[in-house]
Parts: structure tokens; C-alpha cells; sequence
């Protein structure tokens, strides 16, 4: 199974390289659009500013690529926020995989939500044998709100998308390579499952 890992220049993809690796896996890093589009696993991290991040993939020409893609995709974080329409993030054109408009936590908590949450609501075979209430590991300041892609809900002030699917592009705002036992259960059931 050949696992590629987008190498756009804002990712932690490192650390989601090594999650895969004790896993029994080997990933790839790679920009290369032909080697992404040959790919088995897609998995499209994402760390910082969205218009930053928007500004490189467009750069490369992968704002075009990533939304035709066939097989499983897995936005991580920033990826997952990417994939959606908007991002209030620097006024923020994503790329419109999800119907959904990001947004800024209300001033009535505090931001970035760091630290770990639980995930409830969970739906597919991402979530399989991953009990209703675990615990995922969380840092951003913006969300994506509720939605019929929504395949897992978190608390913060107010319930938001987790995760979201649509067709073959999963989505998680939470970070499976620091989320412990679950995270490692989430990532083998996208590489083994989905």
C-alpha cells in the first residue's frame, strides 16, 4: 500500500510519519502530484495560518489536485479546515471539498483550545471500535460548525464538527499522531478499513 503524506510546507509531518511507521506502515512525503495522485492513502496535514498555508497550495498547484482526488483522503487540523469552503482565518478561500465555512471560537472561551477533548456523536468506519466519549488531543482557534458531513462532535463553548466526510475525504480537527491509543486506532482504521 503506497501512503503518501502531502509535503506542502505547513504540516507537522514528521510526527504523523513516525504514527504511521509504529503502525507497521511506511509513508512518503512528497508535493510530487503524480506520485500523490498514484497514491493508495492520501493524508494532508496542515499546522499554522490558513491564507499562508492556501498561498502555498496553490503555489504548487495542489489547491487544483486535492479535491480531485479518488482515493481516501485524511485532512488533519489545518488540512481539515483547508478542505472546507471558507476560512474566517485571513478571509480564507479553501478548497471547497466541504460545504462549510470555518470559524472563529466565540470570545467566551478561551483560544486556542489546547489540550485533550472528547469526541462524541461518531459515525463510519474512521471511528470503528473507538468508543462514544474518547479522548482526542486538540489545539485551534477556529471550527467548523455542525453540519450533515459532521461524523464526530467536540465541545468547546458550543458543539462543532470533529470530523467530517464526504465521499472519500475525511476530515479530523483533532491530532491522531498526539491522540494516544484512539489517535493510533483512527489512523489504522483509515489505512486499513476505509
Amino acid at each position: 500500500m503506497k501512503i503518501v503524506i502531502i509535503d506542502y510546507g505547513a504540516g507537522n509531518i514528521q510526527s504523523i510519519k513516525f504514527a504511521i511507521k509504529r503502525l507497521g506502515f511506511e509513508a512518503v512525503l512528497s508535493h510530487d502530484v503524480m506520485e500523490i495522485q498514484n497514491a493508495d492513502k492520501v493524508i494532508f496535514p496542515g499546522v499554522g495560518e490558513a491564507s499562508s498555508a492556501m498561498a502555498k497550495l496553490r503555489a504548487s498547484g495542489l489547491d487544483k489536485i486535492i479535491p480531485q482526488l479518488k482515493q481516501p483522503v485524511l485532512g488533519i487540523c489545518l488540512g481539515m479546515q483547508l478542505m472546507c469552503r471558507s476560512s474566517e482565518e485571513g478571509n480564507t478561500k479553501g478548497l471547497g471539498i466541504f460545504d462549510l465555512d470555518v470559524v472563529k471560537f466565540p470570545k467566551t472561551v478561551k483560544v486556542p483550545q489546547i489540550g485533550w477533548n472528547q469526541i462524541t456523536g461518531i459515525k463510519t468506519d474512521l471511528f470503528k471500535g473507538i468508543p462514544d466519549k474518547s479522548y482526542i488531543y486538540l489545539v485551534h482557534s477556529f471550527y467548523a460548525p455542525l453540519d450533515v458531513e459532521t461524523i464526530a462532535t467536540s465541545d468547546y463553548g458550543l458543539i462543532y464538527s470533529a470530523a467530517l466526510q464526504k465521499d472519500n475525504f475525511f476530515g479530523v480537527q483533532f491530532h491522531p499522531e498526539k491522540s494516544s491509543d484512539v489517535g493510533s486506532e483512527i489512523l489504522k482504521n483509515f489505512l486499513t478499513v476505509i
